[in-house]
């Protein structure tokens, strides 16, 4: 990989998400060689993936280059890599690349969607969780319209306009209050000739109340705007199958839909080498103690969604969210160091900041440690917070004069299919 030997530490970190690029940044002005390795040259900042694939963003607002996070620091190395096995016994990381040794490693790798197993679910429906994933389905939308238009089988063409998705978290209520936007807004302008008010869009959930990791009266005030928009609830229903043209549940439930998006679940995106059934939990996580190693290991992390923290209050690991995974790689950087000059590590605590959620324009529910609060405010809320966490000034005003401009003139302009929707596998 062409990186230079150094008498200081190699930590290599295995993926630039939020846990990883918080990490790195940490260690960039210490006494040690940082080597992240990713399959992107970019930062995704997903919580704002849907709106790529609702086209109110376009993907470079949310992306931003790893190599610019970190280009100010002499120690810092970035490859392009996909990593395909640890070596533990030799210590060494094996990529599509060529190998490199470490003193520390550290997961970083993320989560990815979880099927539960279904072979179907996963060849005909949607994900969303990388960049080209949302513009598949942005993609996908747009062309299902522009095909509604050509067919006069009616039956095809409320298909086509018609939306399920899988899962009531927070992906999917965000997804749900802008599709309704848009059929509400933008879809009687851009197809006059198309009565787009036969569109629907269902949600479907497997609990009995969506928003589950929020309290039961943000799930009750969410539920409220969703209905209000127009969009349909299913609750205590759970999918069985989806062959491209029909949602089968469990019970007596059907749906007809082109477009379904799975967002029912994810799972730790483990690496071979050290997915072994021996530190490997629920939701294929790693096990870690509160200093953030790998059952077993004394130089191996793990960190963010891949890494399964069991604690008193989450007795099944840390929630898979933005705010576990930064706090576990700024304390990981500082034990890091802690480590190398054999001082004691600090086990790792996390701090509940609450959570959030937008139904739509003027819509969200934000649950706080102390405060509680849904409306216009909490909508104000919703988008300072993630103004604030996205990388980068040109990122945080370029989605800001677009959420202006999209409020004022209730629009979403990057409606656009930059190019035809081909595979639905694509990460």
């Amino acid at each position: 990989m062409n990186i230079p030997k150094t008498s200081f530490p190699r930590v290599v970190i295995i993926g630039g998400g939020f846990a990883g690029v918080a990490l790195a940044k940490k260690l960039a002005k210490q006494e040690a060689q940082v080597v992240l390795l990713d399959k992107h040259n970019y930062h995704t900042f997903q919580p704002l993936l849907y709106q790529v694939s609702t086209g109110g963003l376009e993907p470079d607002s949310i992306a931003y280059p790893i190599r610019k996070v970190l280009q100010n620091f002499p120690n810092f190395y970035f490859r392009l890599a996909n990593v395909e096995e640890i070596d533990t016994e030799n210590e060494r990381v094996i990529t599509n690349i060529g190998d490199l040794d470490f003193d520390y490693l550290v997961v970083a790798s993320g989560s990815v969607t979880n099927y539960f197993g279904n072979t179907e679910i996963e060849k005909n429906s949607m994900a969303m969780k990388t960049i080209p994933q949302s513009l598949n389905l942005r993609s996908l939308i747009l062309e299902n319209f522009e095909d509604a238009l050509l067919t006069s089988d009616l039956n095809e063409r409320n298909a086509l306009m018609n939306f399920v998705i899988v899962g009531g978290g927070p992906t999917g209520v965000e997804l749900a209050g802008a599709l309704a936007e848009i059929k509400k807004g933008i879809l009687p302008k851009d197809y006059p000739d198309l009565d787009t008010r036969m569109a629907q869009i269902h949600i479907i959930q497997s609990g009995d109340r969506i928003l589950k990791g929020m309290s039961e009266n943000a799930s009750k005030k969410a539920e409220d705007f969703l209905e209000k928009l127009g969009v349909n609830i299913w609750k205590n229903v759970r999918v069985t199958n989806y062959d491209g043209e029909t949602v089968t549940t469990n019970g007596e439930l059907l749906l007809n839909a082109k477009t379904v998006v799975w967002a029912a679940g994810v799972k730790g995106e483990t690496i071979k080498g050290l997915n072994s059934e021996d530190f490997i939990t629920r939701g294929n996580r790693m096990v870690v103690n509160e200093f953030n190693q790998v059952k077993g290991f004394d130089n191996i992390f793990a960190v963010g969604d891949v890494a399964c923290m069991k604690t008193e209050d989450f007795p099944h690991g840390l929630p898979m969210m933005a705010q576990p995974a930064i706090q576990q790689g700024e304390q990981l950087g500082d034990n890091l160091i802690k480590l190398v000059e054999n001082k004691p590590m600090k086990p790792f605590e996390y701090t509940d900041k609450g959570a959030m959620a937008t139904i739509g324009r003027n819509k969200a529910v934000v649950d706080l440690k102390k405060f509680k609060f849904q409306g216009v405010f909490a909508w104000f809320v919703w988008m300072f917070v993630h103004l604030f966490f996205l990388i980068g000034f040109r990122n945080r005003m370029v989605v800001f004069i677009n959420w202006v401009y999209n409020y004022i003139r209730f629009d979403r302009e990057a409606r656009l299919i930059i190019r035809p929707f081909k595979n639905r596998n694509i990460e």
